[in-house]
Parts: structure tokens; sequence; C-alpha cells
């Protein structure tokens, strides 16, 4: 299948099994019009394979610099048709998962549009994300947190719904 965008994402959690979550402008000219909740990551560029991709863009919006081949395979994936005006067609969301003991974030190496969106960050315990009413993507992430925090890694990429 041809894709509009492809995109690399990170499950990254550290030892108190905490998520990290970047947290993210609706509109950056309108901050009335809300906010999401997203994993750190970003699209595919040309030539990349989906872990450089996730690698790259760990190091870029959060500063923690971790090599491809440490993220092993992905463990979750999300696709589905979108409209977001600046790029319409078919998305695919590729998801890591990566643990740290701990890190500060480091939101220094994004580039102008990321920090213009960018609204913060959190660590997010299992049960605070499964309880919030607050917007997170990729929907259906609680459910897999729980897993992955119980150890259950999947051996083939889990999809998740498509929140468009």
């Amino acid at each position: 299948m041809s894709y509009r965008r492809r995109s690399a994402r990170v499950l990254l959690l550290d030892e108190a099994d905490r998520l990290l979550l970047l947290k993210t402008h609706v509109d950056p000219g309108d901050p009335a019009a809300g906010h999401a909740w997203f994993t750190p990551g970003g699209g595919v560029e040309g030539g990349e394979t989906l872990a450089q991709a996730a690698a790259r863009e760990l190091r870029e919006e959060t500063g923690l610099v971790v090599a491809p081949e440490e993220l092993g395979p992905a463990v979750a994936y999300t696709s589905g048709y979108a409209d977001l005006g600046w790029a319409e067609g078919v998305f695919r969301d590729d998801f890591f998962h990566y643990r740290v003991a701990r890190h500060t974030v480091d939101a220094g190496g994004q580039g102008a549009d990321e920090r213009a969106y960018h609204a913060g960050h959190r660590w997010w315990a299992p049960g605070e994300l499964a309880g919030s009413a607050e917007t997170v993507y990729p929907l259906g992430l609680a459910g897999l947190l729980g897993e992955l925090v119980a150890g259950r890694v999947p051996g083939e990429p889990v999809r998740l719904p498509w929140h468009h």
C-alpha cells in the first residue's frame, strides 16, 4: 500500500512504569482550541528505516539518544484515512517500545514547526492514562501500556484503532 505519510513513534517507559507523552496544541495560534497527548515520534524521512526515524525523532523531541537497533521490532501500529489540511490520504504510525531507568526530557532538538505545537510533556502511570479524560493518541494506548508494563510484549505488532 502507498501511504501518504509513515510515522515512527516510541512508547518510552521509565523504571516506575510510566509512559512519556508529549502535549501538543491543536492550533498553536489559538490555545483555546485545546491540546492532545502523543507519543514521541514523527514522519519517516527519505531513506530512513522505521527504527532510524523513531530513534531520530526520540532524540529531537526528548533528547534521548538510542541506536535504532536498540528499539527492537515494532509492537503496534495504527492506520487510516485523514485530511489534516496539510496532508490528505492514508496514514500509518508504527510504535516501538523502549525502557529507560529515568530520563530528563530535553525538547531543544525540535524543529520550528514542532516547537510551535509543543505544549509540554508528562510521564503517565498506567492507571492515570486509563482513567484520564484527556485526548490521547493512539486510541487503545492504555490497554497496550498495561500489557507492556506486565512484561507481555506482543510477538507481532498489535493493531490499534485509527483516531481520525
